[in-house]
């Protein structure tokens, strides 16, 4: 923070000092003032003190003046108001961390937004954060916001369920919404209000019961996650087939050094839209990796797809391989 504020001291010195280099300079070169009358001149100018002009000045030197009074008062308010503002962060410098990180906010497109920082939005919230996706988090919990809130956390403080709390989240111009309350009905209104303020947002809701599932889906929701039914199928196929579960569960998709299975869009790994087989591409060859999923443009899903499968653009490709057949994946064909 301190940097921060240097910075910005240092551009507001600077600024007063060039309107004031320029002060002296007009006054030097309109009048035909001394080095000290137009420094003078100068000072009492971007003072406004009032005092009286060394000598009368024409038309061009009293427009030069009016125009040095206007740029001297803008540039000399924006240096005060720096230095008030760093006089006051040594007193209260969370205020001023919040009011970074809420411009930060302000700036946000294309973002996710997160309605709860429970097991749930901690866990999407890593996720995101893995992969340098940008979200917000809502959450009605000050004391938790307090606790948790940096520049790689940013919260907004209220309750989901109120238009205004999602609209100053940046509703409109977000990408994605994960609702991850416990409560089935708050979920369910808010995914219905999300739905009526933008229309092209993914909605991704928790459920915790059967009933809920379909009325959230109603709502708005693209998808509705039940991490209960989740939780037990995994449980119980660690009986039924535990090898199988144990092999899944090593593999990683969160985390630069660890990943095992990747999304790849076909436009990132070529740029001049030509189509191409699966077999064309030689992936195993290149880099080790396999494909062992195809999604295609319109959409439909092909699991463990042919040799002959026709790549297009706009459709993806999920690779499986170890961490570092990954990493060359994405250093073969330059994906950031």
């Amino acid at each position: 923070m301190n940097k921060w504020f240097g910075n910005k001291i240092f551009k507001a010195a600077l600024l007063v000092l060039a309107v004031g280099a320029i002060g002296v300079l007009g006054f030097r070169h309109f009048s035909g003032y001394s080095w000290v009358d137009a420094l003078y001149m100068t000072a009492i100018t971007m003072s406004t003190v009032g005092f009286g002009e060394v000598s009368p000045l024409d038309d061009t030197a009293k427009l030069f003046t009016v125009f040095l009074i206007l740029t001297s008062v803008v540039t000399v308010a924006y240096a005060v108001s720096i230095i008030t503002e760093y006089i006051v962060s040594k007193n209260n410098p969370k205020a001023v961390e919040y009011k970074k990180l809420q411009k930060k906010m302000r700036t946000l497109e294309n973002h996710i937004i997160i309605i709860g920082y429970g097991r749930n939005g901690k866990q999407a919230a890593d996720k995101l954060l893995a992969y340098h996706k940008p979200f917000v988090i809502i959450d009605n919990n000050k004391a938790l916001i307090e606790r948790y809130q940096c520049e790689s956390l940013l919260f907004v403080e209220g309750n989901a369920t109120e238009d205004a709390v999602l609209l100053e989240a940046g509703i409109k111009k977000a990408s994605c919404l994960i609702c991850t309350l416990p409560e089935d009905a708050d979920n369910l209104f808010i995914v219905l209000s999300a739905r009526q303020i933008n229309k092209k947002l993914k909605i991704i809701s928790r459920a915790s019961q059967d009933a809920s599932y379909k009325k959230i889906r109603l709502a708005g929701a693209d998808n509705v996650i039940m991490p209960d039914r989740i939780g037990g199928d995994h449980m119980a196929s660690l009986v039924v087939v535990p090898d199988l579960i144990e092999f899944l569960d090593n593999l990683s998709i969160v985390g630069k050094k660890a990943i095992n299975i990747e999304e790849v869009t076909y436009d990132a790994m070529f740029s001049d839209q030509k189509d191409r087989t699966i077999r064309e591409v030689e992936l195993r060859t290149k880099t080790g990796c396999t494909i062992i999923g195809y999604k295609s443009p319109e959409g439909a899903y092909v699991v463990n797809p042919e040799g002959d499968t026709i790549l297009k653009s706009g459709s993806k490709v999920v690779i499986l391989g170890r961490p570092e057949q990954v990493d060359l994946l994405n250093k073969k064909f330059n994906i950031e």
